[in-house]
């Protein structure tokens, strides 16, 4: 999204990284739909229409029709380009909402494990929400503003469980001083090593070299008011999430990318990076029926949070920090093939002892990645186990994750 910024479709799986060539890319959705020549249904993002005039090849997911890729790059050389330079993602799906009130942060904070009431001015961080049995409902961005709200951005695929999920839990608040605004604005993801090069180009009133990872700035840019710029992304790279009024977010994509180091970039691109950053996406590697603990995402939990116990589903959480969980997300290395979703991953004596939730090709290393959980014994780093593919039994050891180092910007 965001790490955890914009999350595919669970369906969604890349199955060649160099799909542009295939006689039926459409192949890289395992239950998608090809919507190039068809109406999508329910949604198109403000830039739909943009998309399709460049080149993007369509897909239905999440009710969303996005692009997977575009005809001036396959996937792979995609990938390649956003570790390189800069790549456009389209994340207008997102669920963006704006959280008032005196009594805002105690709201937010009783939904998710993030130390909200801590954060200084124009920071933010991610966070999950949680249900009473303390399973993740959905992973979120939570900003605080210089303004008088909290900006908070989710999943396209949760956006209506959470939305029906926020009304519900404020129902409990209605004495307090606390409300919600959903809003529509573009949002694009900007990429890469050069992203905010690019962007300064198109600022006077903000100095990127002093805005650090996760924190973030309203500015003009370009000319279009109103930006609300997060030093963020879902792709390991230093980059920028940008939220734009929504009848001027085409006019601004079509300014970044006329910059040479610019190109867009599709669904297929962004799933290979956010696996090579070890990032969970919704519905694979992180659902209703797993914690925080289980997901390798302890660190979100704040210490304060831990101390004060009284986020959705503490004692259970706390309890598996004291004893450790009996299963963990783990990261592999899979040789000879690639380990999809669904895999099923045994011991040396052909026991079933997990499945993969997310794996592809990695085009930064060259190597067969993946996530899987697995029993708590079996997660020490360079454990050998084995993924069966189809009639294959392919050899794996778990790997430390991101896969590729991380390359988030601190001012100093």
């Amino acid at each position: 999204m965001n790490f955890l910024s914009s999350n595919l479709n669970p369906s969604f799986r890349v199955i060649s990284l160099h799909i542009k060539n295939s006689p039926s890319w459409k192949r890289c959705l395992s239950t998608g739909s090809y919507c190039s020549n068809q109406k999508c249904e329910p949604g198109k993002t403000v830039l739909f229409d943009f998309h399709k005039s460049q080149g993007g090849k369509m897909v239905d997911f999440a009710g969303w029709c996005m692009p997977v890729l575009y005809d001036s790059l396959a996937i792979s050389a995609s990938h390649k380009h956003t570790r390189t330079n800069a790549s456009i993602f389209d994340v207008s799906h997102m669920l963006q909402t704006k959280i008032y009130g005196k009594d805002k942060t105690a709201f937010i904070e009783s939904l998710v494990v993030a130390d909200v009431k801590s954060m200084k001015e124009n920071c933010g961080g991610l966070s999950v929400f949680l249900n009473e049995e303390g399973g993740i409902m959905d992973d979120v961005i939570i900003n605080t503003t210089h303004e008088d709200y909290l900006y908070v951005v989710s999943n396209a695929g949760c956006s209506e469980k959470i939305k029906a999920h926020l009304q519900e839990q404020l129902q409990d608040w209605k004495d307090k001083d606390v409300s919600l605004e959903h809003i529509d604005n573009g949002l694009i993801a900007l990429q890469g090593p050069a992203a905010a090069g690019v962007l300064s180009t198109g600022m006077d009133d903000v100095d990127l070299t002093t805005v650090s990872f996760m924190q973030n700035r309203v500015t003009e840019l370009f000319g279009v008011a109103g930006c609300r710029i997060t030093r963020c992304g879902y792709t390991g790279e230093d980059g920028f999430e940008i939220s734009i009024p929504r009848d001027r977010t085409v006019e601004l994509t079509e300014k970044l990318l006329q910059h040479d180091l610019v190109e867009l970039a599709g669904l297929g691109a962004r799933d290979s990076l956010r696996l090579e950053a070890g990032m969970c996406l919704y519905g694979n590697d992180i659902d209703e029926t797993t914690t925080p603990v289980e997901a390798s995402l302890t660190w979100t939990i704040a210490k304060s949070r831990r101390r004060e116990r009284n986020f959705p589903g503490a004692e259970k959480i706390l309890q598996q920090i004291k004893d450790k969980p009996s299963r963990r997300r783990i990261g592999l290395v899979v040789n000879g093939g690639i380990a999809r979703q669904g895999a099923v991953v045994e011991d040396a004596q052909g026991n079933e002892i997990g499945h993969v939730t997310s794996g592809c090709p990695s085009p930064s290393s060259g190597e067969n990645i993946a996530m899987a959980y697995l029993p708590r014994l079996k997660c020490k780093i360079g454990t050998e186990v084995n993924v069966r593919v189809r009639k294959r039994l392919l050899k794996a050891k778990v790997s430390r994750m991101p896969f590729v180092p991380a390359q988030y910007y601190f001012a100093k």
